[in-house]
């Protein structure tokens, strides 16, 4: 949620800035709402302050044999006008709310302007990996190996299912075991939370209200506010610490968590989203930092390190792009993207996505902490794939594989394998 004392006294700078994002935005009645909302509260305290006053006033009163009829009579109009004042507060309160919970985070100011066409690739690793054979393609790959079943994984679930088997489900579970020793040896603390969460997790996350209609409801649906899966981990652990107040000496506070993750999007016949890299449900870590504010750039190079680590421990090549304004998830005003080659599609495809919120999610949160002087501030929370391995396993299986058809596990795979080569 974006701060209304910002867009108070900077209006113009704060809508510039959501033009970034291809937004055009008129605060006229938000700022309109708040110019009443303090004129009521500032009315409501002065009648309070005038009850107290009288209150103090009529027993003195009573007992010198004043008459106190006109005083009560007043102090009972004044007690009604509260309330309705009250009333309209609330009132008003709940449409700036509404207005400012479909506003997005406003971009870094390194941060460029516009959508996706704009995103710049700062970085490379490796090199693109060469053939001098024909290659396959990680679908044919995985049915070669049995490491993947997509027509099962179809007929018990539908369309954008599969089913890892044998081999497979080895190397996506060594997949998720190096993830994991990785994290704990960097002084991550390890979360498995729930799969179901409510309402308000959605929200803090900055995915609810815009994205109701993009996961999957439990209960209740996004109207009535029920239950729903979660879409990625970070929805659930950046609610830890919703509306509580943490110790400066505490932060940075470091997370992250394996789930599956749920998603109504899935793949379609075009060759870049066949197979596995785009479905329904799909495996993931993520890691999750609460930082102290004037550390929360330093906190996002170290999770974009981490999750590069990851990636070249591997050995597969990818490039990193720095996300432009419009292309970087609603919540997040700073996101560079890892993204993985697949031979066989040409193309790179994203694994890790590495993003600041700033304060946006600890204000929707009221995740806060008292600064050596005494101040309240909101944390700033950051997160990064640690890393998606749908689109990890394809891949290893395509950049790793031989003439034969055989497939050289990585290296750091290798012992939870089981063996150096699938073939």
């Amino acid at each position: 949620m974006l701060d209304i004392k910002r867009i108070r006294e900077n209006p113009e700078e704060v809508a510039a800035a959501l033009k970034k994002r291809n937004l055009d935005v008129d605060f006229t009645e938000l700022l309109t709402l708040d110019k009443d909302r303090r004129t009521l509260l500032q009315s409501v305290e002065e009648k309070k302050n005038d009850r107290n006053i009288t209150s103090k006033k009529i027993p003195v009163m009573k007992k010198n044999g004043e008459d106190v009829t006109a005083e009560l009579e007043r102090m009972k109009k004044v007690g009604d006008e509260i309330a309705e004042e009250n009333d309209k507060v609330r009132e008003i309160e709940e449409k700036i709310k509404y207005i400012l919970d479909r506003l997005p985070n406003i971009p870094a100011d390194d941060v460029v302007a516009g959508g996706k066409e704009n995103n710049k690739v700062v970085k490379t690793f490796g090199e693109k990996p060469t053939f001098d054979f024909e290659p396959k393609n990680h679908v044919d790959l995985c049915k070669m190996h049995n490491l993947i079943d997509y027509e099962r994984g179809v007929k018990i679930a539908g369309e954008g299912s599969w089913l890892y088997t044998g081999k497979g489900a080895i190397l996506e579970w060594a997949l998720l075991n190096f993830f994991i020793r990785e994290h704990i040896k960097d002084g991550y603390n390890f979360i498995l939370p729930p799969h179901m969460l409510g309402y308000q997790c959605g929200y803090v996350a900055g995915q609810f209200p815009k994205y109701v209609e993009e996961d999957y409801w439990i209960d209740g649906g996004p109207n009535e506010k029920g239950n729903f899966l979660l879409p990625t981990a970070e929805t659930a652990l950046v609610n830890i610490h919703r509306d509580e107040i943490l110790k400066e000496e505490e932060l940075p506070k470091r997370y992250f968590a394996y789930t599956p993750c749920f998603r109504r999007e899935a793949g379609s016949s075009r060759i870049e989203e066949r197979g596995m890299v785009r479905g329904h449900q799909f495996n993931k870590v993520e890691m999750v930092q609460y930082a102290h504010p004037d550390h929360s750039e330093e906190a996002f190079d170290e999770l974009l390190k981490k999750a590069e680590s990851l990636v070249q421990k591997l050995g597969l090549h990818y490039q990193l792009s720095k996300l432009a304004a419009d292309d970087c998830s609603f919540s997040m005003g700073r996101t560079c993207d890892i993204e993985i080659w697949i031979p066989s599609m040409g193309i790179y495809k994203e694994v890790s996505s590495v993003s600041n919120g700033y304060d946006y999610q600890a204000r929707r949160g009221n995740i806060r902490f008292r600064d050596s002087e005494g101040k309240m501030r909101f944390v700033h929370t950051l997160n990064g794939s640690g890393l998606a391995t749908s689109r990890v396993l394809p891949a290893i299986v395509e950049q790793y594989q031989q003439a034969d058809g055989s497939i050289v596990v990585p290296e750091v795979l290798r012992q939870d394998v089981g063996t150096d080569i699938i073939k």
